[in-house]
């Protein structure tokens, strides 16, 4: 079984082929994708015909009311409640183009995942998944850190490692101002999975500790069976510092006056 050359070897790939070379890879970098390939087989998870999951997107449609002789905010439509064959957009797991249907297990965690502002409309879904599928589970090493280690790592560390790194990567929130190379490395291995012959993948959500989204790479393999609207009304953040704060020195009016004086 290939194996992973060093604890680095998805951060040493994400580098390559968001920064240096994307299409025409290292040798190195192939070997990463080998190695993926043959780990991902002890990730493998079946997800049952009918299992419930939840699907955000940001806004709504609107529907007459007679009685008021006015138009309401409504829930989108079913069609509207599925990613757009012709628009799609970049995302984690998909290139623009390409439909992937993302889905999550928790509600609320789905309606954070659209990053609402306060006062905006949410049209939620719950959906069904209408055949069994196998996916890749990238959860089972979600709790490894984001650590520096000053020396190489044994095997089964390394396997843990680059797993967390990789669901890390997926799980990073995405906005509308990222730069598309930011989903290269995700995009490359979305795509693999999808070639081996997986359904999806399975990540942790960014919102919400107990929380897995799904990204399925057919868009068809679960149902809408039912859509409500919601409103942002809160908004609750935590900002733990990650560095320490650096200091700005401010020159003293001597030491301006003395620069003036020289400057004459």
């Amino acid at each position: 079984m290939a194996e992973f050359s060093t604890w680095r070897a998805y951060r040493n790939f994400e580098r390559e082929v968001s920064r240096n070379r994307r299409y025409i890879r290292t040798a190195e970098a192939e070997s990463f994708l080998t190695a993926v390939r043959s780990t991902c087989e002890a990730r493998k998870l079946h997800i049952s015909k009918g299992r419930g999951f939840w699907r955000a997107q940001a806004g709504h449609g609107w529907r007459y009311e007679e009685a008021i002789g006015e138009d309401v905010p409504h829930a989108f439509l079913p069609e509207r409640m599925k990613p757009l064959t012709d628009r799609a957009m970049e995302g984690r797991a998909n290139p623009r183009g390409v439909s992937v249907l993302y889905l999550c297990t928790n509600k609320e965690a789905s309606m954070s995942e659209v990053r609402p502002w306060l006062g905006s409309m949410i049209s939620l879904g719950h959906f069904k998944t209408n055949r069994k599928l196998t996916i890749v589970d990238c959860t089972r090493d979600s709790e490894g850190t984001n650590n520096i280690y000053l020396r190489e790592l044994p095997e089964d560390e390394r396997d843990r490692i680059i797993w967390s790194d990789i669901n890390r990567a997926f799980t990073t929130p995405v906005t509308r101002s990222d730069d598309t190379d930011v989903y290269v490395a995700t995009q490359i291995l979305a795509e693999l999975f999808k070639d081996y012959g997986f359904d999806g993948i399975a990540h942790r959500s960014a919102f919400g500790e107990s929380s897995t989204n799904l990204a399925l790479f057919d868009r068809d393999c679960a149902d809408l069976t039912s859509c409500q609207l919601h409103e942002a009304t809160s908004v609750r953040f935590n900002f733990p510092e990650r560095d320490g704060p650096y200091w700005v020195r401010q020159a003293t009016s001597s030491t301006k006056s003395a620069k003036k004086g020289r400057k004459k």
